[in-house]
């Protein structure tokens, strides 16, 4: 018997991966727009490449996306940054990210996302009052070692950290925005593996009444959010 069944599989595992791969070369080529091409003195994008090679990434797709965020390579394609903001299930604010060359590809995306999974999108400054603008670092503690997270943050001049749900070491530092850099490199010295370091934002209030099965519906919604090809970073009230 053959097994013409798997094919299904093995075709949405690589559109996964395809997707995956394209949303880490948007990365790479925004990075490299705002910050240069030079790993060693841009943060965003060492980490970016280090995410495309973690998820093994061709070496040319990553060097054609730094020329590209440089200028260096014209296709007619310029990836820009764009912000939506708006309500999904049961009134949680959701901010989405996107990374695109196409808005007016993108909006309508983003738009019938909300509107299927009985949401609203916002204009402009709708919902991003519920969020603070703050930097981000994530990293790894150190191994072998028995770290108090909370005193580690007050040491690296972060403001606050959280431990991130479902990871072993894994932690969240906050900071303000511009003492970012300078919290990555503290981190950095105290041997933390970092994984994450950029702008990021974070829910004045959390949305906590909610039952699991209100939850799972938003969780859906972040899910279909997530799996849009021009989406980079979600955040929401949850």
């Amino acid at each position: 018997m053959g097994k013409s069944w798997k094919n299904p599989f093995k075709q949405a595992n690589a559109a996964k991966k395809g997707a995956a791969i394209s949303k880490l070369a948007k990365e790479i080529s925004v990075a490299a727009k705002l910050g240069g091409g030079d790993p060693d003195t841009n943060s965003r994008l060492r980490l970016a490449i280090n995410s495309a090679r973690a998820e093994s990434v061709p070496k040319d797709t990553i060097e054609r996306a730094i020329k590209k965020g440089t200028g260096q390579l014209d296709d007619g394609k310029i990836i820009e940054e764009c912000l939506y903001e708006g309500y999904g299930p049961h009134q949680v604010g959701v901010l989405v990210e996107c990374q695109t060359d196409n808005r007016a590809r993108t909006a309508p995306d983003v738009r019938y996302i909300f509107k299927k999974h009985q949401g609203q999108m916002g204009e402009q400054g709708s919902v991003a009052w519920m969020f603070d603008r703050v930097g981000l670092v994530e990293g790894e503690a150190p191994s072998g070692k028995d770290l108090d997270a909370e005193e580690e943050a007050i040491e690296a001049g972060a403001n606050e950290v959280e431990k991130v749900e479902g990871e072993d070491a894994l932690f969240s530092f906050y900071t303000d925005p511009d003492e970012l850099d300078n919290v990555q490199k503290s981190l950095q010295d105290r041997g933390w593996d970092i994984k994450t370091c950029e702008l990021s934002y974070q829910a004045k209030n959390k949305t906590v009444d909610l039952t699991e099965e209100q939850k799972q519906e938003v969780y859906e919604f972040l899910d279909a959010l997530d799996e849009n090809d021009d989406t980079s970073r979600i955040h929401s009230t949850l």
